[in-house]
């Protein structure tokens, strides 16, 4: 058996149902370019705690005493990183009781944290088949096809865990973002919710759940999800930039230069956020401090090597530069940049660009040239 059929093998048996990896989940990133911005990080994997001073009778783990021992000798060893005996002990304990889950799991997750993913999976598969209700055992296993980029099954899987315990905060979170990666925005906004009535303080889930209704078009809710997830984590400049963007296009110019200015002070190598305020400065009519903000944003773009974004602001750049020459002579009797044809030619350009971007009602010339909205630093999986 090949090692890129164990997934396939095991949630056949598991789930009773087959899954091929599709070409169409390896899209290239490009598509998902207000989507990168979600934090596409995922809970940590479900521990079953047994506090070190219980008596073994009390814990219950297993009938075997031997069996029990090796366990709480892997737990105590695995709670010290020493992963290496941590594993030792879990396998003696599952020789002497197969049927014991929660050792499975530790392995599991013992090699989740290797980054030896198949064999995390064949763990978790036979913790789940010695405790078909071992709610921690599923939602790890989905945590794994999740990380292997087999969403659809990391979605069953979750769900299955949720089934057991509908209370597991950090299954909804992943689930919810499973279904957001999948396209199924009104599920993974309805799944976010469900994990924000659970647990209020998760900053993260109300930044993905703003993402998640930016992409809908529900700019207002939008907006009060990012200031929620700010209040909870005010240091997250992504949302400042993020937010900024949305209150830009539903024609709060004012607010939106502000917060770009908040999402700078707390990362001043901001390029996005540069670019974002000095469109949208243009857009109001402030070319001078427009011009200036784009020129630090594309110098910021070009330390990174971006040069596609160093070509589109030196373009921009010659186009207010013309624009600004043609309107001097005559400026008291034209209508402010916002509402010229060149911008008004770029917003077009930018909806072409983002087909996801709903339509809204504010005036098109309110919108910035070219929203971005910036990825996180935070990788999946982490």
């Amino acid at each position: 058996m090949s090692k890129k059929s164990q997934p396939e093998q095991w949630l056949h048996w598991l789930f009773q149902v087959t899954f091929h990896r599709s070409p169409v989940q390896q899209k290239p990133l490009l598509r998902l370019l207000f989507a990168s911005s979600a934090f596409l990080v995922l809970a940590a994997p479900a521990i079953t705690n047994f506090s070190e001073n219980k008596v073994l009778a009390e814990t219950a783990v297993s009938q075997d005493l031997e069996a029990a021992s090796f366990f709480q000798q892997g737990v105590t060893r695995y709670n010290r990183q020493d992963l290496q005996g941590a594993e030792y002990a879990f396998r003696q304990a599952v020789q002497r009781d197969p049927s014991l889950a929660a050792a499975r799991n530790y392995l599991g997750n013992i090699f989740m944290e290797q980054n030896r993913l198949d064999v995390a999976l064949q763990e978790y598969a036979e913790a789940i088949k010695a405790n078909p209700n071992f709610s921690e055992g599923y939602y790890n296993l989905g945590l794994v096809l999740h990380r292997q980029g087999e969403k659809e099954a990391a979605i069953i899987a979750y769900r299955q865990s949720l089934v057991i315990d509908s209370t597991r905060v950090a299954a909804l979170y992943n689930l919810g973002l499973a279904l957001y990666e999948q396209g199924q925005l009104e599920d993974a906004i309805a799944t976010y919710q469900k994990a924000i009535n659970l647990d209020s303080s998760n900053a993260n889930a109300y930044f993905n759940l703003a993402i998640a209704l930016q992409q809908q078009g529900q700019i207002e809710p939008a907006i009060a999800s990012y200031r929620q997830a700010l209040l909870l984590d005010p240091k997250n400049a992504t949302a400042y930039n993020n937010m900024a963007n949305l209150l830009a296009i539903h024609g709060q110019a004012s607010e939106a230069i502000s917060v770009y200015r908040q999402a700078i002070r707390l990362n001043p190598k901001n390029a996005s956020a540069y670019y974002n305020l000095g469109v949208t400065l243009y857009n109001q009519g402030d070319i001078k401090k427009a011009s200036r903000v784009l020129k630090r944003a594309h110098n910021e773009y070009r330390e990174q090597g971006n040069v596609e974004q160093v070509e589109k602001i030196e373009q921009l750049m010659q186009q207010i530069a013309q624009k600004s020459g043609q309107q001097q002579p005559q400026a008291s009797q034209t209508a402010p940049p916002s509402q010229t044809a060149t911008t008004s030619n770029l917003v077009q350009r930018l909806k072409r660009q983002t087909p996801n971007q709903a339509e809204t009602s504010a005036d098109p010339g309110n919108l910035p040239v070219s929203v971005e909205f910036q990825p996180t630093s935070t990788s999946p999986g982490q």
